[in-house]
């Protein structure tokens, strides 16, 4: 193998939805190198970062009835039960959720957390503040997707945060989605919570990482098991 081809081998694909961006800063960047070159390598070193931003790496995900894989790239930030938004429609009970919080250098494509249909699609306007705040999975604007599973329904919920203003969706109602299959992204910094059915147990803990369509958040097949967790 080439050293050319050891480095391309080594970067993660770029996203779609990341190349107007790009070929904004490189403009940009172009334009200013010309006329002010110091701020050109400013302009230059942001249209790298959003390079960055955009990775769209490759993920292996665990497949098997009952597996729920995280959704996003990020830190669990909060473990336990939570009423899910009403435009989901899973009812007023408090159900298990599980919140990951992104931010702006973890990788923000969003991923299915397992296998099922789109039963509903429904977009929230809302606040930004600081996707890690509990109050945020209120209060921010959101988009939220349920999914109808073998298990029972399943709600995912993109949140924008302090930085992020845009949600966006490459799914409808009535598509049908494999484990580990991109449903959408978040730009630029922001939260996904997962809702699972009742009795769930997750198996993360608050403050591990999380590695969208890798990290497995709860096993369905498995509910009423008590997970434990060890610190190294």
């Amino acid at each position: 193998m080439s050293v050319f081809d050891s480095i391309r081998s080594g970067l993660a694909p770029i996203h779609r939805e990341g190349y107007p961006f790009i070929l904004i800063g490189a403009a940009v960047s172009a334009l200013f190198l010309w006329l002010v070159p110091p701020l050109g390598w400013i302009a230059v070193l942001i249209t790298v970062w959003i390079c960055y931003f955009f990775r769209d790496p490759e993920r292996v995900t665990p497949v098997r009835d009952g597996l729920v894989v995280s959704p996003a790239d990020g830190r669990v930030c909060l473990v336990g039960p939570a009423v899910p938004p009403a435009e989901l429609g899973l009812g007023e009970a408090p159900l298990p959720r599980v919140c990951i919080f992104m931010n702006v250098f973890d990788v923000h494509v969003n991923r299915a957390p397992l296998a099922g249909r789109v039963t509903r699609i429904a977009y929230r306007p809302g606040k930004f503040l600081s996707a890690d705040l509990d109050k945020a999975s209120e209060d921010n604007e959101r988009s939220g997707m349920v999914l109808d599973t073998a298990i029972g329904a399943v709600g995912v919920v993109q949140i924008a945060g302090l930085v992020a203003r845009r949600i966006v969706s490459f799914v409808r109602e009535g598509d049908s989605l494999a484990p580990g299959e991109r449903f959408g992204l978040i730009r630029f910094g922001s939260r996904v919570d997962v809702y699972f059915p009742a009795g769930t147990r997750p198996a993360v803990a608050e403050g591990q990482r999380a590695v969208a369509g890798e990290t497995v958040l709860a096993d369905l097949a498995a509910i009423g098991v008590e997970p434990t967790f060890r610190i190294d």
